[in-house]
């Protein structure tokens, strides 16, 4: 995509949370999207009509993320409550909330196949949940953070966060092995192109740092 293409006019404006709003996601095909903030809810849209469809109430404190499998059937959500949600979408009934963050929960995502959360905490960790157990106890915890881990993505065989603490880290979970790439800046958010090359990070310094992988 050139510069050219890339859209320059407002479509639509949702409008229906009762404070800042916190994170905006697209679903797998675009077609839907799901926003979450400060007024502790989770709403469901389709932005290209401007239709509000659903909203998703059970957080304590606000909702800082949430993240919907490619089916579109469940979703997960993040928040100042410590814990993570794992929602059934068509009905909004919470099936699981997973414990165990010692402080508010930054970031999450579904793996590949829906069958793991992972989340990433304030308190300097990542932790992955599985969602086909009723255990509430992380299957899996990654501490080499020095500060409050902020954003994660996923790949088919890794995990890796953003960090407050100055680094992206990527953690390699057939080996066990970590990268730790220091950017001498706190890093706000991660994203990773699409075909899994490269990471762009978010800077508190208010700069763009593309990463090659």
């Amino acid at each position: 995509m050139s510069s050219a293409e890339l859209p320059r006019k407002e479509a639509n404006v949702l409008r229906g949370h009762e404070g800042a709003v916190l994170a905006a996601r697209f679903n797998a095909d675009g077609n839907y999207c799901l926003s979450c903030g400060k007024d502790r809810t989770i709403r469901l849209w389709n932005p290209h009509r401007g239709l509000h469809i659903k909203t998703y109430k059970s957080h304590g404190r606000e909702v800082r993320d949430v993240h919907v499998t490619p089916d579109n059937s469940k979703l997960c959500s993040c928040g100042g409550d410590r814990q993570i949600f794992y929602w059934d979408v068509a009905t909004g009934r919470v099936i699981r909330k997973f414990r165990g963050h010692d402080g508010e929960v930054n970031a999450v995502k579904f793996n590949e196949y829906s069958s793991v959360v992972v989340s990433a905490g304030y308190d300097q960790s990542l932790r992955a949940w599985d969602c086909r157990s009723h255990s509430t106890e992380p299957i899996q915890i990654i501490d080499s953070f020095s500060d409050s881990v902020m954003s994660v993505c996923l790949t088919k065989t890794e995990i890796i966060g953003g960090s407050v603490d100055g680094t992206v880290r990527t953690f390699d979970i057939r080996i066990g092995r970590e990268v730790a790439d220091d950017l001498g800046q706190p890093v706000n958010c991660i994203s990773m192109s699409n075909d899994g090359n490269c990471i762009l990070a978010s800077c508190l310094d208010s700069k763009l740092r593309l990463l090659d992988r």
